[in-house]
């Protein structure tokens, strides 16, 4: 098993389902695919790159992951998808309902056209950095060294307007439909 970091973002509706609750839902699925998962608080962030669009709802999930990570890019795709997004029809960097990135796949690194590993814009995005380092500062096997260098990179980028919408403790609760302590 593979300890793994998605980065997951939406700011556009689907089905009547605001991007909160996309999110929400995505992520009972992910519970499903990944084993021990955490899932991160909820931030608010301007868009990057293309900036005329709403702002996006942002998280992080980690869990272990058994397949490759050509199989749970597959897996991201299929609950994309079902969340509304249809890659053949969107702008790129434009809104979408859902976005799931692998940001990390253990130690792994992968070069190919359709997936970088990791996430070769992860050390540029304060929406990013922000849960990501919430939720690996809870994973025993996470080395303070990886943790150190996510700390650096988001000092680094001064304020890129991410605003906290919802707490880690209170979304996991709504992941799981229950108190989790």
């Amino acid at each position: 098993m593979t300890r793994v970091v998605l980065g997951l973002g939406s700011n556009k509706s689907y089905n009547g389902l605001p991007p909160a609750d996309l999110l929400l839902s995505a992520c009972r699925d992910l519970k499903n695919i990944l084993s021990e998962p955490l899932f991160s608080s909820v931030y608010r962030s301007r868009a990057m790159y293309l900036t005329d669009q709403d702002d996006f709802h942002n998280m992080a999930v980690t869990g272990l992951f058994a397949g490759s990570p050509r199989e749970l890019l597959e897996l991201c795709h299929r609950i994309e998808a079902a969340h509304g997004r249809d890659r053949s029809r969107e702008v790129r960097n434009g809104p979408r309902p859902l976005d799931l990135d692998i940001e990390l796949f253990g130690e792994e690194r992968v070069a190919e056209p359709d997936l970088v590993i990791p996430h070769e814009r992860l050390l540029e995005r304060e929406f990013v950095l922000r849960p990501l380092l919430e939720i690996l500062s809870l994973c025993a096997d996470v080395h303070n060294e990886a943790l150190g260098t996510y700390r650096a990179a988001l000092a680094s980028l001064g304020g890129q307007g991410v605003v906290l919408l919802q707490g880690r403790n209170e979304f996991t609760e709504a992941v799981y439909g229950r108190n989790v302590g």
